[in-house]
């Protein structure tokens, strides 16, 4: 259940993969599906209102990374639509908020804890630090590893309790954003399949996402999570 917005976008890249859509160009189509769904989510109370908030900024956010990564070369989407700014896609946006989608659900569903959690004056400038990374190491040297050695002893302290029934469980944080960004490089692999976007080694016939780009999600995944951490944390001071 908290998968259901990504799945729903497997589904319909899978279909509109196969099948040609009348009237619409397959950008245009994905983007009017996750539309619906969205609404149709938050209709049924499958979603909150602030869940729907979170939503809208990750999509502002994976846009904005999608344009300067698109206008850099990094990849590319080939296909027409109407729906397209800059060589981007609107629905891009919708790929990294189905992230934050399912971060919402599980929180609520599996009624997640933090645990050791480090204070705001660390996690936000290191999500900061991470976030713009993905732009300046384009011009100057990747710091991905060195973030990635700081958030390891940030968060090494820091686990998550999570209950499945009756059953109340707990995992290291660092492992269970290792673990996300793992099945998320799964799903980019399924996702440039079925033609959702184009590496620049995937232009003549698809292959395999290289491996390192687990470091990428794994990194993205954080910055996501960190969003989210802090969101619920300051509605729990309000509250």
């Amino acid at each position: 259940m908290s998968c259901i917005f990504p799945v729903a976008i497997f589904a319909t890249l899978a279909v509109s993969n196969v099948i040609d859509i009348p009237f619409l160009y397959r950008y245009d189509f994905i983007l009017l599906i996750c539309l619906i769904v969205q609404l149709l989510m938050f209709r049924t109370g499958m979603e909150t209102v602030d869940e729907l908030k979170v939503i809208g900024v990750f999509h502002i956010i994976g846009l904005t990374l999608e344009l300067y990564k698109v206008h850099m070369g990094s990849w590319a989407y080939p296909e027409e639509a109407w729906t397209k700014v800059f060589g981007v896609p609107l629905y891009s946006g919708f790929m990294y908020a189905s992230v934050a989608s399912y971060m919402c659900q599980a929180w609520r569903r599996l009624h997640l804890n933090l645990r050791e959690w480090p204070v705001f004056l660390i996690t936000v400038p290191l999500g900061a630090m991470i976030y713009l990374n993905f732009f300046t190491h384009h011009f100057i040297f990747d710091i991905r590893w060195i973030l990635m050695i700081i958030l390891v002893v940030v968060f090494i302290r820091t686990y998550v309790e999570f209950q499945v029934d009756d059953l109340k469980l707990k995992m290291p944080l660092v492992l269970s954003f290792f673990l996300i960004g793992f099945f998320v490089w799964i799903a980019e692999n399924i996702s440039t399949l079925f033609g959702a976007w184009q590496y620049p080694n995937q232009g003549e016939a698809w292959e395999i996402v290289h491996i390192g780009k687990i470091s990428s999600w794994f990194l993205l995944v954080i910055v996501s999570f960190i969003i989210v951490a802090q969101l619920k944390h300051i509605k729990e001071r309000k509250v």
